[in-house]
């Protein structure tokens, strides 16, 4: 197996997911580019990795479920036998909605997979990258969301709470690994144009709000993912416990 340093993403097969697999490939990474049911996407990452030269696999599984985390880790531990580095980015939106109108339904499967999933992910991850369990050390960056600070009032305050939920736990997680190689950090999209708006239902959300934001237009994924990278690489070594706002300004 190579020596070279494993990273996993989580919703690895779009969106700001996609990028930070194909930079964090392009940086050295061995990639395990994780998807849920859109193989073809995945296998289109995994491919332009390869063709640039580096190393990467499709790995199936929702977070949201025990047997989806369960088969995550399986197959990177099978492919390459270590773990260096994960970015928590697999989250969903739903519809606007106003907090009384929410269903129970759709509060647990947001904490499912925004919440339970992420912090699941990361305990695999400790245990796999903390020298106290015998690993090397190694980064994890959570994805959480300008939502998180504005509150997404009349749209999603239940994605907005998951995320806070994210924050809250980077900074306990990296208070507590800080001294076993590991280093938590988390970066804060702002209105990115991916088809996340789509999926809540507002799939021109983010150039109808071009005016709102400071610097008049809303990110790229690969925007978001380049601050990703930086906080997985050796030259954040000192890092950890951080916020990185990819806001525009907002």
């Amino acid at each position: 197996m190579s020596t070279a340093r494993v990273l996993l993403v989580t919703g690895g097969s779009r969106g700001i997911g996609a990028s930070v697999c194909r930079l964090a490939a392009a940086a050295g990474w061995q990639v395990a580019v994780n998807y849920v049911s859109n193989i073809e996407a995945a296998d289109a990452v995994v491919a332009d990795i390869r063709a640039a030269g580096g190393s990467a696999l499709a790995v199936q599984g929702d977070v949201g479920s025990e047997p989806g985390l369960a088969s995550i880790f399986a197959a990177v531990d099978g492919a390459f036998g270590r773990l260096d580095g994960l970015v928590n980015n697999a989250g969903i939106v739903a519809l606007p909605q106003r907090v009384d109108e929410i269903s129970a339904e759709r509060l647990e499967r947001m904490f499912a997979v925004n919440v339970i999933g992420s912090i699941r992910c990361a305990q695999e991850a400790v245990r796999r990258m903390s020298t106290r369990h015998g690993g090397r050390g190694g980064a994890i960056v959570n994805l959480s969301s300008m939502a998180a600070i504005l509150g997404a009032a009349g749209q999603y305050v239940d994605y907005a709470a998951s995320k806070g939920a994210i924050e809250s736990f980077t900074v306990g997680l990296s208070r507590e690994v800080a001294a076993e190689g590991i280093r938590v950090n988390l970066v804060r999209p702002g209105v990115i144009e991916t088809d996340i708006h789509a999926a809540g239902g507002l799939p021109d959300r983010a150039r109808e709000m071009a005016p709102l934001i400071p610097m008049q237009r809303p990110g790229t994924a690969d925007e978001v993912a380049h601050s990703i990278v930086y906080l997985l690489s050796d030259a954040a070594s000192y890092v950890t416990g951080a916020a990185l706002n990819v806001s525009g300004g907002r």
